[in-house]
């Protein structure tokens, strides 16, 4: 919605978050206080993401399929071996392998 609405709804959205930073302030619990901190921290990427339509879904599922192949690649004594299974799964045709 916030992309559709322009930099107004982006406004909006914003003056939104410093409301919420002002109730949790008011809430008196510091584990949601720390919150507010990181949301500080990271309110330019947050905004960023209302306003562009840009995400990393593609990289975190490689990111995922790797960790399943580490997982199940257990016992692996060579690096350059779990290296080429997980070039393999992800279908990279210039693999370069070296028989020693």
């Amino acid at each position: 919605q916030a992309k559709a609405g322009g930099s107004d709804k982006l406004k909006e959205i914003k003056e939104e978050l410093y409301r919420y930073y002002d109730l949790v302030k008011a809430s008196g619990v510091v584990e949601f206080e720390r919150s507010i901190s990181t949301f500080q921290n990271w309110q330019k990427q947050i905004m960023n993401s209302f306003a562009f339509d840009l995400h990393n879904g593609y990289v975190e599922g490689i990111n995922n399929q790797t960790k399943v192949i580490k997982r199940n690649a257990f016992g692996f004594k060579r690096f350059d071996r779990f290296r080429l299974k997980v070039l393999l799964h992800h279908q990279y045709k210039n693999l370069r392998v070296r028989i020693n």
